[in-house]
């Protein structure tokens, strides 16, 4: 049975930069440590015979193909926008004046 200890706990904490109190790092070490014992078992699985996969369901893609084809005249498209300027859409400012 893997065991994580609180000092590893800490260690990765530091290395990702996070500030943990006392409570969340004895929760993480019970956590990660039951996340260990499961990855264990299933490490003692046979899984020979058995093909690799990357989801376990069959993926299917359920776009259509591209197809180039005309699209919408301008004017009716900027017809719909709630504001346009100079054939373009206008949008409110993101930016600042700051360089």
């Amino acid at each position: 049975m893997p065991r994580i200890t609180r000092e590893e706990v800490l260690h990765v904490a530091t290395l990702a930069r996070l500030a943990l109190e006392p409570h969340e790092v004895d929760a993480l070490t019970t956590d990660l440590g039951a996340i260990l014992d499961h990855a264990a078992d299933l490490e003692a699985l046979d899984t020979e015979g058995v093909p690799p996969t990357a989801h376990p369901l069959p993926l299917l893609n359920v776009l259509r193909a591209d197809e180039p084809r005309p699209s919408l005249p301008r004017a009716e498209v900027l017809a719909e926008a709630p504001a346009a300027e100079d054939d373009r859409f206008r949008v409110p400012r993101i930016l600042g004046d700051e360089p």
